[in-house]
């Protein structure tokens, strides 16, 4: 392996073997380097892959800006959210984390305080992925020496839920979250009461909307089966529900979900 650019003392831009850019991080893994020169392996701490989506040295200018132990603790945090929620999670997921648990510390030190309005909602919603951004926030505060605020788990929790895209837009997962609160608005003034969110039953309906929405987002709709033909239709069924007033909810895509129809 080959350094190809040195961002700083701790960041590296270097050629692999097969002949793909990789971005090394370590002490000291800059300090001296020339391009050209074979990588000191033994100071290579981290290696970070770019993907489609992120060039290598776009990928390195982020990990620069961000410090050693933000990086640090994401890693941390993202080999905890691998083993407790059961999904694939890249490494690409390090820099969101640690930057946004490095501008969290930066607004604390400031006497800053974000309000996340979304967090009843992801408490409902995702409990799982809040569960670990919590115990996340937990090791980051223990890591930075000062106390976060608890509900900086909620933008962290977002995070595990947006790795299921396969996207870094967060914007999906943030208008997924707003359908659901409004799904969930529309059911309950259907049926005239409120629900438990925090029941099985409400959290298996979750799941499937999760997956719905995914399959919905990437185009990937399952085959309807025709009542009248038993035959398999590839086009998704437009039918149109009332929706009570008020509840405002519709969807791009030309589904409109709301009550259903009385006989």
């Amino acid at each position: 392996m080959h350094v190809v650019k040195v961002f700083n003392n701790n960041v590296v831009l270097a050629r692999d073997h097969s002949g793909g850019e990789v971005v090394l991080t370590g002490r000291g893994l800059g300090f001296g380097a020339m391009p050209g020169e074979a990588v000191t392996m033994e100071r290579v701490q981290r290696t970070f892959v770019p993907d489609a989506h992120q060039a290598a040295e776009q990928l390195a200018a982020f990990l620069v800006e961000l410090p050693p132990e933000a990086i640090a603790v994401a890693e941390e945090i993202l080999v905890l959210a691998r083993e407790r929620l059961g999904f694939a999670l890249t490494q690409g997921m390090i820099i969101p984390l640690a930057d946004h648990l490095s501008f969290a510390a930066k607004r604390m030190r400031q006497g800053l305080v974000m309000e996340y309005p979304l967090g009843a909602e992801v408490a409902h919603l995702y409990p799982d992925e809040l569960a670990v951004a919590r115990e996340g926030i937990e090791l980051a505060s223990t890591r930075f020496g000062i106390e976060l605020p608890r509900d900086e788990a909620v933008p962290l929790a977002l995070h595990f839920v947006n790795a299921q895209f396969a996207t870094d837009d967060l914007s999906r997962t943030f208008q997924m979250t707003e359908l659901f609160r409004q799904i969930f608005l529309v059911l309950e003034s259907a049926y005239g009461h409120g629900f438990d969110r925090n029941t099985i039953n409400a959290a298996r309906f979750v799941t499937h909307l999760r997956y719905f929405f995914v399959r919905a987002s990437s185009g990937k709709q399952l085959w309807r089966i025709s009542r009248s033909s038993g035959r398999r239709s590839g086009r998704p069924s437009r039918r149109r529900i009332a929706v009570p007033n008020g509840c405002g909810l519709s969807w791009s895509s030309g589904w409109v979900l709301g009550s259903p129809r009385t006989r």
